[in-house]
Formats: C-alpha cells, sequence, structure tokens
C-alpha cells in the first residue's frame, strides 16, 4: 500500500522525467497517462487555454481505442472542438471558476448546480462518462493553461466508480507542476512555429499549418511502423517526441534560397533547380553542432528528407555539409535515416492533397495509386504499409490543421 508520501515522491519524479520531453503532443500524452496512472481512470482528455476559448488537445479512451502496447493513436485525438469558458459545461466551469469539481455521476448533477454536463461526446461515441475528475491547470503565477478532465476512476472489476480522498488530494498537486509543464512546451512549440515563419515568409507553401501537418503525420507513421517492427513502447515515445519537431522544420533551410527561385509560379529551370535543392545543405547547416539528440535528429531530416528510397534522390552522400561545391554519390535504402524517410513520404503527401499556384489537390484516390506505384522507388515500403493502417489518423490530422482560407 503506498502511502500519501510515497505518491508525492512518485509524483516529483514523474515532473522531472516530464521536463525532458520537448513536444507539446508528447508532453500532454504523459500528463494524462501519468493522472490516470495516479487514479486508474479509464479515459482523460486535456484542454488548452486559447484565445478566451478551451481547444481540445489530447485524448485518452482506454474503452473505446486502447492505449496498449499494440495500439497507435485515434482519429479522435485530433478533433479540433472547442468550448466556451463558460457555465455550459463541467470543464468549461472549472476554467471559468479555477476550482476543481469532482462528480460521481455526471448524470445525476444537481440541477441547482451553476453548470452541466456536457454529454455530446457520449452521444457521438456511445461511451457512458459516470465519474469525473476536472482540473483547471493553473501554473504557479496563477496563470490559466487547459483543464484536464479524468474520467471513470476503476474498481476491482473495471467498473467505473467514484474518484477517492486521496485522489482528490494528490491529482491537484500533480496538476499544478503539470501546468508549468504544458506552459513550457507551448513556448517551444511558438518558437517552433516562428522558426517556419520565417521559412513561410519566403516560400507561401511552407504555412504553420502544411509544418503542423507534417509533423504530425511523421509522428504518427513512425508510431505506426515501431508498432509493426515490435520496437519498445518507451522508446517509440522518445523517438516520437523529437521526430515531430524535426519533421516541422524539414524545410527550415528555404530561408537561403532566393525569392525569385522560391516564389516563381512556373517551372524551376535546371539551373534555378540545382539552387533549389540546397535548401537541404543549408537546414543541416542550422543543425549542425551536436548540442542534443534533437539537433541531430532535426539535421538528419533536414538534409535526407528528399533521399529516394531505391537512389536518385538529393543531396545524396557528403562529406562537407559545409564545401561550397559537392556531388554527392547516391543514397537508398536503409542508408537513409529513417526520420527522413518517414518525413519524405508525410510531405509528398501533404504536397499531393494541398492546393498549389500550379495545381489542384488531387483525390484521395489518386494520391493513393501514386504512393503505392512509389513503394520501393521514392519511399521505404515499410512507411508505405505503415501510411495505410495509420490513414484514418492522417485524415483526422488534415481536418485538424487546415490551411487559412
Amino acid at each position: 500500500m503506498h502511502t500519501h508520501g510515497t505518491h508525492i515522491e512518485q509524483i516529483l519524479r514523474t515532473i522531472e522525467g516530464l521536463n525532458h520531453l520537448s513536444d507539446m503532443d508528447a508532453i500532454l500524452d504523459a500528463i494524462l497517462r501519468e493522472a490516470r496512472a495516479l487514479t486508474d481512470a479509464d479515459a482523460g482528455t486535456i484542454f488548452l487555454a486559447e484565445d478566451g476559448r478551451l481547444t481540445f488537445a489530447y485524448l485518452h479512451n482506454d474503452t473505446l481505442f486502447g492505449h496498449g502496447r499494440n495500439t497507435g493513436v485515434s482519429p479522435e485525438t485530433y478533433r479540433s472542438d472547442t468550448l466556451p469558458i463558460d457555465n455550459q459545461s463541467v470543464v468549461g466551469y472549472a476554467a471559468l471558476s479555477g476550482t476543481p469539481l469532482v462528480h460521481d455521476d455526471v448524470y445525476a448533477l444537481d440541477p441547482g448546480l451553476p453548470y452541466r454536463f456536457n454529454s455530446s461526446f457520449d452521444e457521438k461515441s456511445g461511451y457512458r462518462t459516470r465519474s469525473t475528475l476536472t482540473l483547471p491547470l493553473r501554473t504557479f503565477g496563477n496563470k490559466l493553461v487547459g483543464v484536464m478532465q479524468l474520467i471513470n476512476a476503476r474498481g476491482e472489476n473495471g467498473q467505473a466508480v467514484p474518484f477517492t480522498a486521496e485522489h482528490r488530494a494528490l491529482v491537484p498537486i500533480f496538476a499544478q507542476h503539470a501546468a508549468g509543464v504544458v506552459e513550457r512546451g507551448r513556448t517551444t512549440r511558438e518558437l517552433i512555429l516562428r522558426m517556419t515563419r520565417m521559412a513561410e515568409l519566403r516560400d507561401p507553401a511552407e504555412t504553420g499549418a502544411h509544418v503542423q501537418r507534417v509533423g504530425a503525420v511523421s509522428a504518427e507513421l513512425y508510431h505506426q511502423w515501431a508498432l509493426d517492427h515490435g520496437v519498445p513502447l518507451e522508446e517509440i515515445r522518445r523517438y516520437k517526441d523529437k521526430l515531430r519537431i524535426a519533421a516541422m522544420l524539414h524545410d527550415v533551410g528555404k530561408v537561403g534560397i532566393p525569392d525569385i527561385i522560391l516564389r516563381k509560379p512556373a517551372r524551376l529551370s535546371d539551373d534555378e533547380y540545382g539552387l533549389m535543392k540546397r535548401h537541404t545543405v543549408y537546414g543541416a547547416r542550422i543543425f549542425a553542432d551536436d548540442h542534443s539528440e534533437l539537433d541531430a535528429l532535426c539535421r538528419e531530416v533536414a538534409l535526407r528528407h528528399h533521399e529516394r528510397w531505391s537512389g536518385g534522390g538529393y543531396p545524396g552522400r557528403l562529406d562537407d555539409i559545409f564545401a561550397d561545391e559537392y556531388t554527392g554519390l547516391p543514397m537508398r535504402g536503409e542508408a537513409i535515416p529513417l526520420a527522413a524517410r518517414i518525413t519524405a513520404l508525410a510531405d509528398v503527401y501533404d504536397a499531393l492533397v494541398s492546393p498549389r499556384c500550379y495545381k489542384d489537390p488531387w483525390p484521395e484516390e489518386r494520391v493513393f495509386e501514386h504512393i503505392r506505384a512509389e513503394s520501393g522507388r521514392h519511399f521505404d515500403p515499410g512507411v508505405v504499409d505503415a501510411f495505410f493502417e495509420v490513414y484514418p489518423v492522417i485524415r483526422a490530422i488534415h481536418t485538424r490543421f487546415r490551411d487559412a482560407e
């Protein structure tokens, strides 16, 4: 039997572990996982406070989707719902009042309460929410960063039971520490998006939505590929955390390409195309110093995401990324880093389904035909297999991160 003090020590160790994560989605996933472990909750959701509303950010639900060894994420993870901060929902009221809310059965709320339960998710999914523990995520400076709701604490036989007095005491402690980690993750995400906006100023195709899609699709392609190849779950989480960021920064080297090439509305000449291809090397130079595993992964992705599985991509093998002139020998197959092979498919897919000044978006079936035809040529066949396995999630990602009209 754990004592209260032992649980506090566990919370502090967990927060220390969270501080080693870089990507916002990895942070939210870990927070939900740890909070659910503290309470044995069947499900949980995190909303982030943005522009005066609560934006759906992350979801776990063992009953509906599972979060075990052999499952990736559900498309529901990439929902784009928002809620007002008001008394029309339990979550909204927790944010409005700043008060933790505990309910043994949300369908039996006292009519005199100043809020109600929003049952729309249950109605849509067939899930039955019963007990909830809903906490505003406030930093030690009292800044609201979001709301976490844990759902259906489980009894010995897996049935939904009320959250205990110990849960009510421990989870708010964890939530306050976690709020600071969320705030740091949000700052990191914003810094990355600012870096990509530099490329967007030069190349209109490099939108914030585009890089968010490429990052998310790359992360989920890797997750499925790793499950298919028996990679341990902890290694999947660690690598996925960094890959999403590296994939978001895949084209940051375009800041070094002249506007006359980036913005040309017609086909590039051979000389212009030769200059355009150097964006891979320029991106790698930005991350040339190995200060961290993330730097190394960003360099790999920036340099190698235009390589082709069967050879013939660019830039090929290089002795020195700082050389003024180079002729890279072909790179092919597993010599191309996994992260780059994954980002290559995510980037091409996004280009095919997105409108460009020179083309309309391709229909889904044409995209599928192209990806299948390029399996073993442009793309790693194992990554292509993962693409089709996880395609419902990829569609959800594209729905969530739409380009501005």
